[in-house]
């Protein structure tokens, strides 16, 4: 299954794994309908912010189609929970015994080929991640996540740091740095697309509650541009371009 492709003009890549809760019809995971429109089975918000963000700043993106209960694209192939037997206390039984190498020839790499001839191909200058993360997990301490928005990253700093920088200095949010999930273990899509090939790169994690519907939307599409735009001035700055 191909992912979408969105064309633009803005040497900036938008990625979105967990864009869709789509399960092909001949996939029977097992389980209530309604999981897959809860956080286990799609980042909520991710998708619509990331196909606003590409229309706000004539950015090309690559959306993934199918939901990360069928197959996570952001694991390694070799991962435990690449095709998910349990997500956040809710069990998969569909998942169980299923043919791993059949799941990833058919979802995870026509996607990760697709992201790899586009950069192959736009030479992107920065390379951007959108994910949503729920305000609780079921499973757990139950805890409240206090942040209104994270960015992650492994290694290389270049572009989160301006980033957090540019979030922080908005004082009605709470960002978190590798927060709530670390770049430096859950990363793969840029790992392998992005720091991989030297080019800056970051994901940002929203808050799934403010970006549920059309309003939310709106709203984090100016921020997050903003957020995109400071980064680029910064390494625009760093890096001379090419002529």
């Amino acid at each position: 299954m191909m992912p979408t492709i969105l064309t633009g003009e803005t040497p900036v890549l938008l990625l979105c794994d967990h864009a869709s809760n789509h399960v092909p019809t001949d996939i029977d995971l097992g389980i209530a309908p309604d999981l897959l429109d809860r956080h286990i089975g799609v980042d909520i918000g991710a998708g619509p912010l990331t196909r606003a963000l590409a229309a706000e700043l004539s950015a090309p993106a690559v959306l993934g189609t199918v939901s990360r209960l069928v197959i996570d694209l952001h694991r390694e192939p070799d991962h435990p929970g690449l095709i998910p037997v349990e997500s956040d206390g809710h069990t998969i039984p569909g998942n169980v015994g299923t043919d791993r190498a059949a799941r990833i020839a058919r979802f995870y790499a026509p996607y990760h080929r697709a992201i790899r001839n586009v950069v192959a191909r736009l030479r992107p200058r920065l390379i951007v991640a959108i994910h949503s993360f729920t305000p609780r997990l079921e499973a757990g301490d139950g805890i409240d996540r206090p942040w209104h928005v994270g960015i992650l990253s492994n290694r290389d700093r270049r572009a989160a740091d301006v980033a957090l920088a540019s979030l922080s200095a908005r004082t009605s949010l709470t960002t978190g740095d590798n927060a709530p999930y670390s770049g430096r273990q859950l990363n793969l899509t840029l790992n392998r697309h992005a720091e991989a090939r030297g080019i800056p790169s970051f994901s940002v994690e929203v808050r799934n509650d403010l970006i549920r519907d059309d309003a939310g939307v709106r709203d984090w599409t100016h921020i997050i541009a903003e957020t995109i735009d400071a980064v680029r001035n910064s390494l625009a700055q760093r890096v001379p371009v090419a002529t």
